[in-house]
């Protein structure tokens, strides 16, 4: 199609000349001395074209010839440049191929080409993405010593680089992802807290906090981060709500004593505060630090609304709030029994109301209550062992000691 073309241009050059140029009767003529030469219009024309031409071909023969050794030098540059860019590609290749020694080795050979090339040296781009592969590699190896000195060296170039502020970033993150893995979550905080604000938002950044907060026992810092990571959406609605629960319950079981747990307890989101799991798990911690007054405070809005809660719920709050009633008031009383009326069927608020009762010292519909807790299989082996030493109790009061052995031998037998 191209030569079709070329032959209509020159059929149609052919046809312009010979139309302008056939009937052109001009002379050019030239005096020199005492000579004078007469050569047609047409000629004279050609020969100018010609000349035009043999000059601009001589001038760029003349520059060809005299910028030689600069083009054999600037070919020579191209090549070492294509050379350290196939090595790195290559490393790339093999890191992504898991062959980590070949990935380094080829990343150490794109770094040799370009150190010694005095004019690619200055891509400090270049060698900080080459640095990091091959930290990346020393890794996978197992060579700290090697991964470090590379890590190093690429945080260096990246500095020098100035506008290569992601690849610092990058070089950042991949290290606390590696202090991770090395167990080291004060050198994983600390990097991730080297990050600029915006990055250190970014889902990436959230989650390695979040791991180095859990390995550091920073339950806490770890809430909040995983609710950060919720608000992203970088979990499902159910695995946020239950890492969320998880943290919360790490936050209340670190305290070692009651003011530590209600420092925990204040420092949790609301919306953890309105968790009943949570509220349970921190009546729990309370009862065993021996603050019940606290664990009835933090379950009594549950229990003032408990219709708006599922039966789980319900079953959690329950268990949670009898080893906390101790020296619970008349009120606490009225509100399990108008609970237990509304909800019959469930054992575990005959349970909590059966301990109630014996607290307030009703030992005769307390009996009753307890009786059929401990006799009901279906209910954890903690609340019937609980209720039948609330029974032995109660027997021995009444100085009925063939009962106080029966209910201290089915406790004893309870798994």
């Amino acid at each position: 199609m191209r030569l079709v073309i070329w032959l209509v241009l020159l059929f149609v050059v052919a046809v312009v000349a010979a139309l302008t140029l056939g009937s052109n009767d001009g002379l050019a003529s030239f005096y020199w001395g005492g000579w004078r030469l007469d050569i047609s219009l047409n000629l004279f024309l050609l020969l100018l074209l010609a000349g035009c031409f043999a000059i601009v071909t001589a001038i760029q023969a003349f520059e060809a010839l005299t910028t030689l050794p600069k083009r054999a030098r600037e070919w020579r540059l191209a090549q070492r440049e294509r050379s350290a860019q196939l090595a790195l590609r290559e490393a790339l290749v093999e890191f992504f191929g898991a062959r980590f020694s070949r990935a380094q080795k080829a990343a150490q050979k794109a770094l040799n080409i370009q150190s010694a090339t005095p004019e690619l040296s200055a891509d400090q781009a270049f060698m900080s993405l080459a640095h990091l592969l091959s930290a990346a590699s020393a890794h996978r190896l197992q060579d700290r010593r090697h991964r470090d000195d590379q890590l190093g060296q690429a945080l260096e170039s990246a500095r020098r680089a100035g506008g290569a502020r992601g690849q610092e970033d990058g070089a950042r993150l991949l290290a606390a992802e590696w202090a991770l893995d090395d167990r080291d979550s004060a050198l994983a905080l600390r990097l991730l807290g080297e990050l600029p604000p915006g990055v250190a938002r970014r889902t990436q950044a959230l989650r390695l906090r979040l791991q180095a907060s859990r390995l550091a026992n920073q339950s806490l810092d770890a809430l909040r981060t995983a609710r950060l990571l919720a608000k992203h959406q970088a979990f499902s609605k159910v695995a946020a709500q239950g890492l969320l629960r998880t943290l919360a319950f790490e936050a209340l079981d670190a305290a070692r004593d009651v003011d530590q747990l209600r420092t925990a307890w204040q420092q949790l989101d609301p919306a953890d505060r309105r968790d009943p799991l949570v509220a349970a798990r921190a009546a729990h911690c309370a009862a065993q630090l021996g603050a019940p007054d606290d664990g009835r405070g933090w379950l009594r809005p549950f229990f003032d609304d408990l219709a708006e809660l599922s039966a789980d719920d319900r079953h959690a709050l329950t268990l949670a709030l009898v080893p906390v009633l101790a020296g619970c008031g008349p009120d606490w009383l009225q509100r399990l029994e108008a609970a237990q009326s509304r909800f019959p069927r469930e054992r575990a608020l005959a349970y909590a109301l059966g301990h109630a009762l014996a607290e307030r010292q009703l030992w005769g519909k307390a009996r009753l209550m307890l009786d059929a807790v401990a006799e009901d299989v279906a209910m954890p082996s903690a609340a019937r062992r609980r209720s039948w030493l609330a029974l032995a109790a109660l027997a021995e009061q009444e100085g009925d000691d063939v009962r106080r052995a029966r209910c201290f031998e089915a406790a004893a037998r309870l798994p």
